[in-house]
């Protein structure tokens, strides 16, 4: 009788190590589950950014910047702009890194990007509708994550600085929840 591959891990602390993984008890294989990376971009043409109305779950109809899980054997950057492709059929020129956020609940880093829309664009397979807004007329609660509010405001506080370092996770929400975006105050 075979025994099925679930049959064959568990999750145990490996010698050496400080906390569970999923381990082969045949071979001793360590499946270890780290954090994914995503890249993305507030991208812009004359002071206006560019976003997409999600086509796909989680969070299918709402507005969200071009970003997307970085490929194996592309750049950060390339995944950015690979991403700005697929969702907007855009092609964007980066500028500089923008942010970088932890979140730890869906086991994400997300890297951001300040960039130049360099085409025309439209909607691509996982976008339902994309358009530039002007800063007044982004539908702040319609935007589908709290990292697309984090990369918006952060822009606009740097939007006149040509150096400055990049932006993380803002104070108090190192470990958000499961929760809607919260627009920027005065807004």
């Amino acid at each position: 009788m075979t025994q099925s591959f679930e049959e064959d891990f568990e999750y145990r602390i490996p010698a050496g190590d400080d906390r569970e993984r999923l381990v082969c008890n045949t071979c001793g294989f360590i499946d270890y589950e780290n954090p994914r990376i995503v890249a993305g971009s507030v991208v812009l043409r004359d002071r206006k950014i560019l976003l997409c109305r999600r086509a796909i779950e989680p969070r299918k109809g709402f507005w969200t910047l071009p970003a997307g899980f970085m490929e194996h054997g592309e750049s950060i950057e390339e995944a950015a702009m690979r991403e700005a492709r697929e969702e907007a059929c855009a092609t964007i020129a980066i500028e500089r890194v923008l942010a970088m956020y932890t979140v730890h609940r869906i086991g994400q880093v997300q890297i951001m990007f300040r960039a130049s829309l360099e085409s025309d664009f439209r909607p691509g397979p996982e976008s339902e509708e994309t358009r530039l807004f002007d800063w007044k007329d982004i539908p702040w609660s319609d935007l589908a994550f709290p990292t697309v509010v984090w990369a918006l405001t952060q822009y606009a506080e740097s939007r006149h600085l040509e150096a400055f370092p990049p932006f993380g996770n803002p104070p108090g929400t190192e470990k958000i929840t499961r929760q809607p975006p919260v627009p920027p105050q005065g807004v």
